[in-house]
């Protein structure tokens, strides 16, 4: 009898013990969020959906991944997020197109219940709970002290930026004009908006230069602009008199790096921005947001052809994995 009850104890205990061990305690409830993104295309969207799996497996969350076929469509992000909470989504993990034509929508959703999360790119939204990336004004600074330190004499200077209703491009474009304009030796020569492709952003990037045959230095603010103007310059021939300063990692850019076409790179990092976007829409689900911080600014860095091979550099550029068709 002794012996049947010290078992009984045994497996009240085994049973409290495997209850407990988890670190999601609530793993039976899977939540569903829905990750709204900009693009699917570019290796920067990779590693976001990248980091936003790990933190889904990790919390036991269903997570729909989504996104128009280009950065400049809000209107289909819109009716992304109408159709998620139609489907009865719990969180909204969103990157705006369009910081204002995206708002009403975010709204609506806030309104049904819906938790939002933005990352990467903000909406003009008071019911956003967080918002984790970037601070792309401070980014934008970085970009053009990258020039300022590296390049001497007078700058002449061109800005190659994507749609103009972003809020992230702008905040950058902010940042490095403000810093170019401060230090007393730089000009911004001219500023073309071009699409967020690199095809696109190659012909644009092109024609500003041979329309300014005097600009020695040259921004691109983000992966595919940066990739455009790249092979501009290539394409140009002036990667000796150019400085072109890029944003995020990419193959063309990594290997304009090393080659001379790209002479410094901002590198984000994605992967922190899918992952933690996800985390944060479990936690506000979970109702573990006590202390939650509004603005979550992830790392940012300055790489070049001295701190390429570097561990911390080969972490930050290639960072991310390859989806699974």
């Amino acid at each position: 009898m002794r012996r049947n009850r010290c078992a009984a104890l045994w497996a009240v205990l085994l049973s409290v013990l495997l209850c407990g061990c988890g670190r999601n305690p609530a793993s039976s409830e899977q939540h569903t969020v829905t990750l709204v993104a900009k693009s699917t295309q570019t290796e920067f969207w990779l590693s976001v959906f990248a980091g936003a799996e790990a933190a889904a497996t990790e919390y036991n969350l269903n997570l729909d991944i989504i996104g128009p076929e280009t950065e400049e469509d809000y209107e289909s992000q819109n009716q992304m997020i109408a159709d998620a909470v139609e489907g009865g989504t719990e969180a909204i993990v969103f990157s705006a197109i369009d910081y204002e034509n995206n708002a009403a929508a975010i709204d609506a959703a806030a309104h049904k219940g819906v938790k939002i999360v933005a990352i990467d790119s903000s909406v003009d939204s008071d019911l956003v709970s967080t918002y984790i990336g970037t601070d792309n004004y401070a980014a934008g600074q970085m970009a053009a002290q990258a020039a300022l330190d590296r390049v001497g004499g007078q700058l002449k200077v061109g800005l190659v930026n994507y749609d103009i209703s972003s809020a992230n491009g702008q905040e950058r474009e902010r940042g490095a004009v403000d810093t170019f304009t401060a230090s007393g030796r730089a000009e911004i020569v001219a500023v073309v908006n071009t699409l967020a492709e690199a095809e696109q952003a190659r012909t644009d990037a092109a024609v500003l230069l041979l329309e300014h045959p005097e600009i020695n230095v040259l921004l691109a603010f983000n992966e595919p602009t940066s990739v455009g103007a790249a092979r501009a310059v290539e394409d140009l021939s002036r990667t000796e008199d150019i400085f072109l300063v890029g944003f995020d990692s990419n193959v063309v850019t990594v290997d304009g790096l090393q080659e001379g076409a790209v002479d410094a790179l901002v590198v984000q990092n994605p992967y922190a921005m899918g992952y933690l976007g996800v985390e944060s829409a479990y936690k506000l689900l979970a109702g573990q947001n006590d202390g939650m911080e509004h603005t979550v600014d992830t790392s940012t860095q300055i790489v070049d052809r001295d701190n390429l091979f570097t561990m911390d550099s080969q972490k930050a550029l290639f960072a991310f994995e390859q989806r699974p068709d």
